[in-house]
């Protein structure tokens, strides 16, 4: 991939801004992409979605779906630093772009990311601009970070940005911004409604300090050399390990549920209501319901759902994900096949 860009090609894009939108399950990520690509005014933005499960969902409610957007292959690209992310960026340097995106799933550490753009060849071809980090400031409880990669969200960010502030009262965003304070003294925080923020205080602010991550680059890059003299598919193994034992440590799953069959009003609203697990922290999905002739967006972020209907532009089917901790799929899966009409 990289041979195909010309010397030329290369120089005009050397430090091509790259800023990573992070956060837990269900804090606003999707909206504030949707927000940058709906006001990105004279810039031409590249976003990458990595969706944490089998279906990519996020891909189906952005606004812009288009030649900017690239999208990986199933696959959480915050777990391990390989040529699929690298390959994705050189695409996006080929097509032109100013800025580029990336949008990581809400159980991923972005440390491994960062460091892509650090300690592989894309530090000479690209500069990280900023690491954005959502919280949900309704829902934030300090338990919501017992989550090693929640934690490493705030940790790793150079931006914090308090969304849903409308539902939260100011005591709860009192306890949130010294919450934050205490884990990275010094972070900006900013606050928002349903992801809305001026641009220019979150894009081409240049608040990223590569020096910060200098050690960690170094044992990357050794890291990388010592696993060039294995075979190759023993690196693969190692690193793929290496990397993605935050996931196994905080016990995520997802839950993927598909139908060509309608779902039934009641007997879904009894799931959500009676049969969900506690657990389940985030879903989303694209549902069709035999009592309506609307395409449904469903959300619901721990204890709040939403559904928007608008037309159906394919033919109706039901399309769902669900993620939390230490879920048993097939009893969920059983549930929903319950409620089907």
């Amino acid at each position: 991939m990289a041979s195909s860009l010309s010397e030329s090609e290369l120089s005009l894009k050397r430090g091509m801004p790259v800023s990573i939108i992070t956060g837990f399950l269900g804090s606003g990520k999707t909206t504030l992409l949707n927000h940058i690509l709906s006001n990105n005014q004279d810039l031409k933005v590249a976003v990458l979605v990595n969706e944490f499960g089998d279906i990519n969902i996020d891909s189906q409610l952005l606004v812009s779906i288009d030649e900017d957007m690239v999208e990986l292959s199933n696959g959480c690209i915050c777990c391990t630093i390989n040529d699929g992310l690298v390959d994705a960026v050189y695409r996006v340097m080929e097509s032109g772009v100013d800025y580029l995106v990336i949008e990581t799933t809400g159980v991923a550490d972005p440390l491994p990311i960062i460091l892509t753009f650090l300690a592989t060849e894309l530090r000479n071809l690209t500069r990280l601009d900023s690491i954005i980090t959502m919280v949900d400031a309704e829902a934030f409880t300090p338990d919501h970070f017992d989550s090693e990669a929640a934690l490493n969200q705030i940790i790793y960010a150079d931006i914090t940005i308090l969304n849903k502030t409308d539902l939260a009262s100011p005591e709860q965003l009192k306890k949130l911004e010294t919450f934050v304070s205490q884990v990275k003294a010094g972070i900006r925080i900013l606050h928002s409604q349903y992801g809305q923020v001026p641009l220019p205080l979150i894009l081409d602010v240049w608040c990223n300090n590569p020096e910060a991550y200098a050690d960690l680059v170094q044992a990357e890059i050794e890291q990388t050399e010592q696993d060039q003299d294995h075979e190759h598919h023993h690196h693969e193994h190692e690193h793929h390990h290496h990397h993605s034992s935050h996931l196994e440590n905080d016990g995520f799953i997802s839950v993927t549920f598909e139908s060509d069959r309608p779902f039934r009003i009641k007997e879904f609203e009894h799931f959500l209501q009676e049969k969900l697990p506690s657990s389940v922290f985030r879903a989303k999905g694209i549902l069709w319901f035999r009592e309506s002739y609307l395409r449904n967006i469903f959300q619901l972020s721990g204890p709040r759902y939403d559904l928007k209907g608008e037309e159906w532009h394919t033919p109706p089917h039901n399309q769902l994900v669900l993620i939390g901790r230490h879920l048993d799929a097939d009893q969920i899966r059983q549930y929903l096949t319950d409620c089907l009409g």
